[in-house]
């Protein structure tokens, strides 16, 4: 077994587990927020850190030596060349609400670079998976298949997925960066997490999403899976993705999105 094949194995074994445990032990009147972070209606609950904790144990289990990243506990050393990057929920909220769209993302990366991505989806019975060079697949009660995004798609005819952060002088902003796109693209999703909304578009469910302020755990994994599935990833004008701006599509689309975006300035606050 190749060192992509176990890490992907492992990767699997644990997303699946993780979340089962968060549906089986969600209480019926939602979970207790433990605290909150950037401000009030940026929440963690208790079912987050219950969560990252199981992955690291099982993580430390397989592979001691490897460096960890999660959003709940940080960063740890290791002494090998992989280190993994976890969101135990992406989309807590959702969570907190008993909505769908949450995902346990776990990335997997090899001297720097993600090598394997997955982002379980347990409440919609879906598990999004990729290796570098190897494909992007949709595994579900209907079996397994390769995941490919649209491309060309025309702005007028675009459904774009975007997302809002938890500041009010930061969403304040983006709605007027909203009120400059809607007029020009098909339609808007709000899913409410990120992974989530990667691996629609990798699905071809939707044609772009963009959003400002999401962590390296957030796209991990989401992002292997789109450029796997033919898409692209980054920042404006050329820029890496990241916690400023981050914007996805296929070919094509990514272009004619990008440039309808940029004018209106959308990673500032």
């Amino acid at each position: 077994m190749s060192l992509h094949e176990e890490l992907l194995e492992l990767a699997l074994e644990i997303a699946g587990e993780t979340g089962r445990m968060l549906v089986g032990k969600r209480p019926v009147e939602g979970p207790a927020v433990v605290q909150t972070k950037s401000s009030p209606t940026d929440v963690v609950t208790q079912m987050d850190r219950a969560a990252e904790q199981l992955i690291v144990e099982r993580i430390r289990a397989a592979r001691p030596a490897d460096a960890i990243l999660g959003e709940e506990s940080g960063a740890s050393a290791g002494g090998s060349a992989v280190r993994w990057v976890v969101d135990p929920i992406d989309g807590t909220v959702n969570y907190l609400y008993d909505l769908p769209d949450w995902s346990v993302s776990i990335a997997a990366e090899i001297d720097g670079r993600t090598a394997v991505g997955v982002v379980e989806v347990p409440r919609r019975g879906e598990t999004y998976l990729a290796v570098r060079g190897g494909g992007a697949r949709l595994r579900d009660a209907a079996g397994e298949r390769p995941l490919r995004c649209t491309a060309d798609v025309p702005l007028n005819r675009a459904l774009v997925a975007t997302g809002f952060g938890y500041e009010s002088r930061r969403r304040a902003h983006q709605a007027r960066v909203l009120t400059g796109v809607l007029p020009h693209v098909r339609d808007i999703r709000r899913g409410g997490a990120c992974s989530v909304d990667l691996c629609t578009l990798a699905a071809g469910r939707v044609d772009g999403y963009y959003e400002r302020g999401v962590q390296l755990w957030d796209i991990a994994a989401g992002t292997l899976i789109v450029e796997e599935a033919g898409g692209r990833v980054g920042g404006l004008h050329g820029a890496a993705p990241g916690p400023e701006f981050v914007l996805a599509a296929g070919p094509g689309t990514f272009e004619a999105l990008h440039d309808l975006l940029a004018p209106l300035d959308p990673a500032r606050d």
